[in-house]
């Protein structure tokens, strides 16, 4: 299955569980591979979907430090969130 089969599926399951913060979480991922694909008018291969996970936790974590700094915990604990969900999605290290 590919990866965007996964992230389909997993989105099915989190709406039948009512999971409302991972459904956000899974639909901003959604939302940033279709707008590559509509952008680039492409069909986005897992390389090209691991790349925007990549991008996507790169941000996240970067508003983790911002708002730490500004001792703003509620964000923080919500980013952490989002960031553990996108890691579910990448490859396992060697």
């Amino acid at each position: 299955m590919s990866l965007k089969e996964t992230i389909n599926e997993d989105m099915k399951s989190a709406m039948r569980s009512k999971d409302a913060a991972l459904l956000g979480t899974i639909r901003l991922l959604q939302a940033a591979i279709k707008q590559k694909e509509v952008d680039e008018r492409i069909q986005l291969d897992d390389p090209a979907i691991i790349s925007i996970i990549e991008k996507m936790l790169k941000q996240r974590n970067d508003s983790i430090e911002a708002f730490k700094k500004a001792e703003r915990i509620d964000l923080v604990s919500k980013e952490e969130f989002e960031v553990s969900v996108l890691k579910g999605y990448m490859p396992q290290q060697m």
